[in-house]
């Protein structure tokens, strides 16, 4: 059986993190774009994954983006990773 492996998913995955990762290279406007980000971190996630692995995911990114000092995590990559070789679909 052959996976579908979705490239747009994950270049988009890709986009999403480095946007999330991009409040530490921008000293003193990161906390604030961060306040901005992770609700709509949240919304990306839960409309580019449907179901409980977006639900969980988005929760996941909310709260990594808004928690001061985890924004290096790769959320959407990582639930790239699992919804694509791990989920049972």
């Amino acid at each position: 059986m052959t996976k579908n492996i979705n490239l747009t998913k994950l270049v988009l995955s890709l986009l999403f993190d480095v946007i999330g990762m991009s409040s530490f290279v921008i000293p003193g406007i990161g906390e604030f774009s961060d306040v901005v980000w992770a609700p709509l971190s949240y919304w990306l996630m839960t409309k580019m994954y449907t179901g409980k692995i977006g639900q969980v995911s988005g929760v996941i990114s909310l709260v990594e983006e808004a928690a001061p000092g985890l924004d290096f995590i790769p959320t959407f990559t990582l639930t790239w990773i699992y919804d694509t070789f791990f989920s049972k679909k």
